[in-house]
């Protein structure tokens, strides 16, 4: 694939002047299957994130549900479609649907992941890698600075699953996502699961990785469940956290502090009690880890 970017960034890249978003504390990804469950009894989530493409149609139940539901609890916008990597030109009109769609909700940020998700106009439905070389990065960078511009608002960008590697790569992943988010001034996303499925799938240390990410820059935690094949891993989000991504979870605790945490399941999709079990997982090893007075960093 040609990285290259289509404009060449400016010789001193632009960051958007925006604050650190607010801790949100321990929330849960938004299904169809739970909304009358969350709006009949008020489950004790502190906040929920939304599929961006699953309300950026006009009217309709499920953006009624969502403005019934943001009522009552603040959300989050994550989408799958923004193709962030991509060199094919900015598609515009999935920006405007996007940005209304932010006014309507209101979220507290907006998220993608880092990589590019179709070719000749063409969505693969797929969170594909790209090579972290400089060219790559410049172009990222310029793009991120685009969508940020369009929006108004500075991004969050999620690090995602790797099977294969590029092997002209110039930098590790966790350098590149570190040097995006300082030159454009998007924030970070930390996904816990894709680190240890990657990790695995690559054979490196996920410790490493946790490292090399400046604590300042990340604003949500996800965990989710994967496949074990035996010889890699499948981040398929259809099974509870594993203990391994727990005890993963726990030293990102340590490394960036107190960070907004949800979970996230998109198949196998259980009883809202099940998903409410693991979120209280997550409040009580935060509040472990992070007791007052245990060092952290």
């Amino acid at each position: 694939m040609n990285i290259a970017a289509k404009s060449s960034p400016s010789m001193t890249d632009h960051r958007m002047d925006t604050g650190k978003p607010a801790f949100l504390g321990f929330g849960l990804g938004l299904r169809a299957q739970h909304y009358d469950e969350i709006l009949g009894e008020n489950p004790p989530i502190d906040w929920f994130e939304v599929i961006s493409e699953n309300y950026m149609l006009p009217g309709g139940q499920p953006l009624r549900m969502l403005d019934r539901i943001r009522q009552r609890y603040p959300v989050v916008m994550h989408g799958v479609s923004l193709s962030i990597a991509s060199t094919a030109p900015p598609d515009f009109e999935y920006l405007r649907g996007l940005r209304d769609l932010a006014r309507r909700v209101e979220p507290k940020w907006i998220s993608d992941h880092l990589c590019w998700t179709g070719v000749h106009g063409k969505n693969l439905h797929d969170l594909l890698p790209i090579p972290y070389i400089r060219e790559a990065l410049d172009h990222v960078v310029s793009r991120v600075q685009l969508v940020q511009d369009y929006l108004g608002r500075a991004i969050v960008l999620e690090n995602v699953s790797t099977y294969v590697q590029f092997s002209n790569s110039e930098m590790k992943e966790w350098e590149f996502l570190s040097e995006l988010s300082r030159r454009s001034g998007c924030w970070l996303l930390f996904d816990v699961n894709n680190v240890y499925v990657s990790a695995f799938n690559h054979g490196y240390d996920p410790q490493t990785f946790l490292d090399g990410i400046p604590a300042d820059r990340v604003v949500q935690f996800h965990m989710a469940g994967h496949s074990h094949m035996g010889t890699h891993i499948i981040d398929t989000h259809d099974h509870p956290v594993c203990e391994d991504v727990w005890d993963l979870y726990a030293a990102a605790l340590k490394r960036f502090g107190r960070v907004s945490t949800m979970i996230e399941r998109d198949d196998n999709i259980p009883p809202l009690d099940e998903l409410m079990a693991e979120v209280n997982r997550t409040r009580e090893i935060a509040g472990k880890v992070l007791a007052p007075g245990r060092k952290t960093g």
